[in-house]
This record gives C-alpha cells, structure tokens and sequence, in this order.
C-alpha cells in the first residue's frame, strides 16, 4: 500500500469517517443471489448474460452467474440483477 494511502486509512480510522469514500474503494452490497449493487466503480469491462466484470481501484470485480442485467448504471454506481453464483476480485 502506497504512503498515502495509509495515512488516508489512518485518517478515516481516526475521525471514524467512511473508508469507501476516503479510500475511493468500491462498496459491495448483494442483496441474496439476485441483485449486487456496487458503489465507486471506474467502468464494465465485460458483459454478457454469463460474466460481467468491472473496474475497480482494487482490480476487476467479476461476477458470475445466469441471465445477469445491468439494470442500472450510472456515473459511480451499477445495479445487476440476475442468479449471482460466483463474485471475486481478479488482477
């Protein structure tokens, strides 16, 4: 991790603020197997009804499953939907 990195990480720990915010990382919310909404992306990478992985400042997120939609994106934020069966950070 870089130096300022970690004093952004010390910061937020300190004044107990957000970490996703300071740190511009994205923030990851599944809701069962059906949606995953995720926060601070930086762009799709790959999509199809099988795979979708986007850009993120830790690496590309992909996900996996059946049938998979975006339903919705936006400048920071993406909602898919779907039957979700695998989501991992690759390099």
């Amino acid at each position: 991790m870089k130096k300022s990195q970690e004093v952004k990480k010390s910061l937020a720990e300190i004044l107990e603020l957000p970490k996703d915010i300071i740190l511009d990382i994205p923030k990851i919310t599944m809701l069962g197997n059906l949606q995953i909404y995720i926060e601070n992306h930086k762009g799709i990478i790959e999509y199809t009804n099988n795979r979708i992985r986007i850009n993120t400042k830790s690496g590309a997120l992909r996900i996996i499953g059946k049938n998979l939609l975006l339903k919705n994106i936006v400048l920071e934020e993406i909602v898919i939907v779907g039957e979700i069966q695998q989501v991992e950070f690759t390099d």
